[in-house]
């Protein structure tokens, strides 16, 4: 059986006694082990870090913008290979894979801008013979810690950016998938960067803990669920980093009479059910506004979700595959018994799909709940699957009160053909990601992603612009140089 080691220094370690299984969440079987690295072997890769920073935060912008050219193009030429890996480990079906690849590539993309990026804010004569700039300096050692759904893209929010502007890196990806994150790094290696500055540690809450508790470590992003977001976060900040931690999620999208009924329910399938649902901008609630449009939406719905398929990630012609775990797969069904329990009703139950030859995989088919209420378990929690949840209101406003008064505010998007609604509800929703008749309004990798309320603890969102403020710190210089031969009295208020 293979074993998933570390990347430090720029070599592959198999430093730890302890590991933990690999599973296919496909056939359920354990088909590799990832090493769980102890304190000692963190405080290693955060020494290499630490080593490697002074020579690469004078390495010139452009230098490092070309190793990251190379590395783009090393991702699309192996892109077969860590679509494979992806399947194996997460479940996900090739094309998703490809697609999670792909925006994370756009990220590599933005951050091949680094000479523009970096460019300082320069004022001349302020003040008599006085010039003055601000320059956007390196942090230093800056940690990741990423989740298990998107093992290649989220990463990818991270490491380029920070590593383009001057710091060194170590990532701690989820300890499911570990293979195309340790994949993706050793390209790093083969595109050109020194030895030291990308590490990664795979590991549990010992490894968090070490690089939270290092005072080594500048800076700290983290993608996951909001309870460890909020840990993760005050934790930091009480050892003087600097953080930003994205949480949960809890995505409505509201349902007006006056929508293309027929292409909101073709974008809520993708949206809701893609990627088995383990996505933090999921849509997992439709808010329908009038018994019309939920008796409409709820028969195309069902109707449209026969011909879904849930399946191993080789076959793309499957829509979705099993989620991550079998532990995970028993949560999911039990929010759907849940709500069954509590009243709502299950239009379309996925709890028992067969998938031929995968028996003992971890597979959850769509479901469909309709007559879902605010005060059920299901409604209240991310449930992480492929579940959609329709509750029904009588007007816009009481959608809206809905979405404002839950604990999350990841994304949301409205199905609408009346601009004025449209425009209402995206200057008013309080979330921080805002879809019209756009169901993952996921951002481009040139404007920046995070959400409001609970789903974003930290002042800065992750990648773009955001991300370069996140990755540096301001300096800003004022200069003179007096004339030669003049002497200057002494003043003792404030310049002006």
């Amino acid at each position: 059986m293979s074993v998933v080691g570390h990347l430090i220094n720029g070599e592959i370690s198999l430093e730890g006694s302890r590991s933990q299984d690999v599973f296919n969440p496909a056939t359920g079987a354990c088909e590799k082990q990832v090493l769980l690295a102890s304190k000692q072997t963190v405080e290693h890769a955060i020494t290499a870090a630490q080593a490697a920073f002074p020579e690469w935060r004078n390495t010139p912008p452009i230098k490092r913008a070309r190793i990251m050219f190379r590395f783009k193009e090393l991702l699309e030429h192996h892109a077969d290979e860590i679509c494979q890996l992806i399947g194996q480990e997460h479940g996900k079906i090739s094309h998703d894979a490809a697609g999670e690849l792909q925006r994370g590539i756009e990220n590599v993309e933005f951050a091949c801008g680094a000479p523009q990026l970096l460019k300082g804010e320069h004022s001349k004569n302020v003040g008599p013979n006085i010039d003055s700039w601000s320059e956007f300096q390196p942090l230093g050692v800056v940690a990741g810690i990423t989740p298990f759904n998107f093992p290649a893209m989220v990463p990818m929010w991270m490491f380029p950016l920070a590593i383009v502007c001057g710091n060194t890196f170590v990532l701690k990806p989820s300890e499911r998938d570990p293979s195309s994150t340790l994949f993706i790094a050793n390209l790093l290696k083969e595109a050109g960067l020194p030895d030291g500055v990308m590490n990664v540690v795979n590991g549990d809450k010992e490894a968090v803990d070490t690089l939270l508790n290092d005072e080594r470590v500048k800076a700290v992003s983290f993608v996951g669920s909001t309870p460890i977001a909020e840990y993760i976060y005050t934790t930091a900040n009480a050892n003087g980093k600097r953080c930003q931690a994205l949480g949960g999620a809890k995505n409505h999208a509201i349902i007006m009479p006056d929508a293309d009924m027929d292409n909101a329910v073709n974008q809520l399938l993708g949206a809701a059910f893609g990627s088995s649902g383990e996505r933090c901008m999921a849509l997992s609630v439709a808010v329908a506004v009038g018994d019309d449009a939920g008796d409409a939406l709820v028969a195309k719905m069902s109707e449209a979700m026969t011909g879904l398929s849930v399946g191993v990630y080789s076959d793309a012609s499957n829509d979705f595959g099993p989620v991550i775990t079998c532990q995970h797969r028993d949560k999911v069904v039990g929010y759907i018994d849940s709500a069954e329990q509590q009243g709502a009703r299950i239009v379309v139950d996925g709890r028992k799909p067969k998938v031929d030859g995968y028996e003992n995989g971890y597979f959850v088919g769509a479901t469909l709940i309709d007559d879902v209420k605010i005060d059920m378990d299901s409604y209240k929690a991310e449930i992480f699957g492929p579940v959609l949840q329709v509750v029904r209101v009588k007007t816009m406003q009481e959608a809206m009160k809905l979405i404002d008064d839950h604990e999350y505010g990841n994304g949301t998007c409205i199905f609408t053909r009346d601009g004025e609604a449209a425009r209402y509800f995206s200057d008013n929703i309080q979330v921080g990601m805002v879809g019209i008749n756009v169901p993952l309004p996921v951002p481009v990798a040139y404007h920046s992603f995070g959400g409001w309320k609970r789903s974003l603890f930290g002042d800065l969102h992750a990648y773009g612009p955001d991300g370069v403020r996140f990755y540096t710190k301001r300096k800003t210089i004022t200069q003179r140089w007096p004339s030669s031969g003049v002497r200057e009295g002494v003043s003792f208020a404030f310049p002006s």
